[in-house]
């Protein structure tokens, strides 16, 4: 089996047209027709189905198809790495992730990175999820921390960890004292949350349809630290994760005993652009870092 065989396989696959995809390949016809049904032979299997004037896949050519997509993207992404002059500053990553993540765990994480690989630089980018995974699709981010939502077809994402969701309420509050609470629980308090765009929005709406409790939304804001301030200053509750380091504003956070109200958070990236080296080094990092933790 050659190269040029899974190229004008694939071309075929594209335009189901034999005159059409030899000029694109800029072979005669006659020697794509060849080359495709030693490729058949080879493989025992028709891949195309001929007509008059057109051509379409089996579904063995569907499925081989998917696989030389594969094969021929990283053989294209092998040529670039090799064909590139080395780096001296090891190359830069394109890193999005949400915003609750940018007052606790990015920093901590880069430190670490940056400890490990100082020749690597990093460039981030904040968003609220729905931004982030069209600028994954779209390939313009390398690697995205966040949690699970719905992917598109090209999106690949792996799971890193489970982080806990809480309560907030002012240390003064009749709920403060409690060991536990249910989303029930306060139904009737005034409740400060993320605007709909944002995935951990969507999972707190989803537990409070679960538990059939129905709050009323005084206010939709973009950051967590700021959610965490309004709760503070007594304005309403709040669903977010337990941040450390504003302990300070006076906010006690409660453990929801239903439903239970955790995210998955995990690494994302497009499975469709070949990821460069330093950006292979910075997600590896990530997986193993949760791994071991």
């Amino acid at each position: 089996m050659e190269i040029s065989q899974l190229q004008y396989f694939q071309a075929m696959a594209r335009v189901r047209h034999f005159t059409k995809a030899a000029e694109e390949c800029a072979v005669s016809q006659s020697a794509l027709s060849r080359s495709i049904a030693k490729l058949e032979d080879e493989l025992g299997t028709p891949l195309f189905v001929r007509h008059a004037r057109r051509a379409e896949l089996t579904h063995a050519g569907e499925h081989f198809l998917y696989h030389v997509d594969r094969v021929l993207r990283e053989l294209e992404a092998a040529k670039r790495e090799v064909a590139a002059p080395e780096q001296e500053d090891g190359g830069v990553v394109n890193v999005s992730f949400f915003h609750s993540f940018g007052g606790y765990l990015l920093p901590m994480l880069l430190a670490e990175f940056h400890a490990q690989h100082p020749e690597i630089r990093i460039k981030l980018n904040q968003h609220n999820s729905k931004f982030l995974m069209r600028q994954v699709a779209r390939g313009k981010t390398d690697l995205c921390l966040c949690s699970t939502m719905t992917m598109a077809e090209n999106i690949a994402w792996m799971y890193l960890w489970s982080e806990e969701l809480f309560v907030a309420v002012p240390k003064d509050h009749p709920l403060a004292s409690r060991e536990s609470v249910t989303l029930r629980d306060i139904e009737r308090e005034p409740l400060i949350t993320l605007k709909p765009n944002y995935s951990l929005r969507t999972l707190v709406d989803q537990s409070f349809e679960l538990a059939d409790s129905h709050p009323q939304v005084i206010f939709e804001g973009d950051d967590v630290n700021t959610l965490a301030s309004l709760v503070a200053a007594k304005l309403g509750v709040s669903i977010i994760p337990n941040i450390p380091g504003i302990e300070h504003l006076g906010i006690v956070y409660l453990p929801i005993s239903f439903p239970v109200c955790k995210r998955a958070v995990g690494i994302a990236w497009n499975r469709a652009k070949p990821l460069s080296p330093a950006a292979l080094t910075f997600q590896q990092f990530v997986i193993a870092h949760f791994a071991s933790a």
